[in-house]
């Protein structure tokens, strides 16, 4: 589908989260994400940007920002007592409210939980950091690729014969970050349907990583995953295993093959015209080396879409590997309509589908300010309080 919508409409009421208004105070990163899953949901996101010209994170127009889609806009210099007091306002209509500031920063601005629960009882107040709220990090700055190095994730990516490799942010940030923020925001309002209470969700991205890796935890604890720092690309879903590895076609590209399960694997050699003998001993360690070297010059002789269609209809867990520019036109994606084009700019729909409740349409981010006298004016300020505010500098 298509979209071209007007960021600065007060959103349809469509999506399951219709009907809950979040108030963001704008950040970078995971903030900004969890706050467009659930704008993409149909909550009526609010977001509180800077006056400054300045913009945060990477600079470039609003159509572009898509984790900054279908929000509205209001810009207010919070170092104004008065643009403080317009935030409060704004908390005191909201029923979530999301930072992503440093521990501190949003107390000493006189926005903390303490103060805007006092006035909301109800209201659920999500803080996105790296490090959390607590402990020796706290206070320190750091990025995704830092989580995944504490958490224990980043040292068990990489090649056996190379360094750890950063899975671009998707893990720390993404995953561990915006993933458990939104996860934790819902919950916290799921509960306040039963206690009429709100309360804060302390989502850490080193937390949220470490609890994305549970089940290798598992596995080390069982003897099944050499978790030592010579051990990177030796077990069996780090790519030491030569039937979850990618390999080099004919024309450069590559292809991913995962055939864990043995009757996947036997798909696999059978399409290949390998061996049937390797079914026996997919598992042994002992075969790897010989194996990787069978898989890659067989995947050596063709190219990456010849291979993708050759294993189109099996079940050898095969995949053509796609850049990024590729992935929107993959058939099956093209089939779910699992992209949209909103305002020129290609990006993914919104993610999950519901089948009573469908999210509408994203729209293009807003410029900053956008909405700021309508969404001032939804807050309960009179239309003289948001001129003195705009001629103070405090709001634009």
């Amino acid at each position: 589908m298509s979209a071209t919508g007007d960021a600065s409409q007060v959103p349809a009421a469509s999506g399951p989260l219709a009907g809950l208004r979040v108030l963001e105070l704008a950040s970078i990163g995971p903030g900004p994400m969890a706050t467009m899953l659930l704008a993409d949901l149909g909550a009526d996101v609010i977001r509180v940007d800077r006056t400054l010209a300045a913009p945060l994170g990477v600079p470039m127009p609003a159509r572009f920002d898509v984790n900054g889609r279908s929000r509205r806009s209001v810009a207010l210099d919070l170092k104004q007592p008065a643009a403080v007091d317009a935030v409060r306002r704004l908390a005191d209509r909201a029923d979530v409210l999301v930072e992503g500031w440093r521990p501190g920063v949003a107390e000493r601005l006189g926005l903390g939980p303490d103060e805007l629960l006092a006035r909301n009882p109800a209201l659920v107040y999500g803080r996105m950091t790296g490090w959390g709220q607590q402990g020796p990090l706290a206070d320190r700055a750091g990025h995704d690729i830092d989580y995944l190095a504490v958490a224990g994730a980043l040292g068990a990516i990489g090649p056996a014969d190379g360094k750890p490799v950063p899975p671009l942010n998707l893990v720390a940030d993404y995953g561990g970050g915006a993933l458990y923020l939104a996860f934790g925001i819902l919950a916290a309002v799921v509960e306040r349907q039963r206690s009429g209470r709100g309360q804060v969700v302390d989502a850490a991205m080193v937390d949220g990583v470490a609890s994305l890796s549970g089940i290798f935890h598992g596995l080390r604890a069982a003897g099944l995953w050499d978790a030592g720092e010579a051990a990177r690309g030796h077990n069996l879903l780090d790519g030491g295993a030569p039937f979850y590895d990618t390999y080099a076609c004919a024309d450069g590209r590559f292809v991913a093959v995962g055939a864990l399960e043995p009757p996947f694997f036997a798909e696999l050699l059978a399409r290949l015209g390998l061996d049937s003998s390797w079914r026996g001993r997919q598992y042994d360690r002992r075969a790897w080396p010989e194996l990787r070297a069978a898989l890659a010059a067989a995947f050596a002789t063709r190219s990456r879409d010849d291979w993708a269609a050759h294993f189109g209809a099996s079940d050898a867990c095969v995949a053509p590997v796609l850049t990024l520019a590729e992935a929107p036109a993959h058939p099956h994606l093209r089939a779910r309509a699992s992209f949209v084009e909103v305002d020129g700019v290609v990006q993914p729909a919104p993610a999950p589908r519901f089948s009573r409740t469908p999210a509408a349409a994203p729209r293009r981010g807003p410029e900053p300010g956008a909405d700021t006298d309508a969404v001032l004016a939804e807050a309960g300020l009179g239309a003289d309080e948001i001129a003195a505010l705009r001629a103070s500098g405090a709001a634009k």
